[in-house]
């Protein structure tokens, strides 16, 4: 389920997380080579995907088992 960026935030690893406009988080690292998210690493990166979709799979978890 795409839900829209709202803002990020460190998690306790200090790792980059976005925050979802539905409350839930995703996590942003950059690590290559399975992720690459060059973008996470700065302020500047991080305001640039504000309102964006990204993929939200609490979402899409909590409405598969309400079917």
């Amino acid at each position: 389920m795409q839900r829209v960026i709202a803002g990020f935030q460190k998690d306790e690893h200090g790792y980059w997380v976005a925050v979802l406009n539905c409350g839930h988080t995703r996590h942003v690292r950059h690590d290559p080579p399975w992720q690459t998210r060059v973008w996470a690493m700065t302020e500047e990166g991080r305001q640039q995907f504000l309102g964006t979709a990204m993929e939200c799979k609490k979402c899409y978890e909590e409405e598969k088992v309400k079917l």
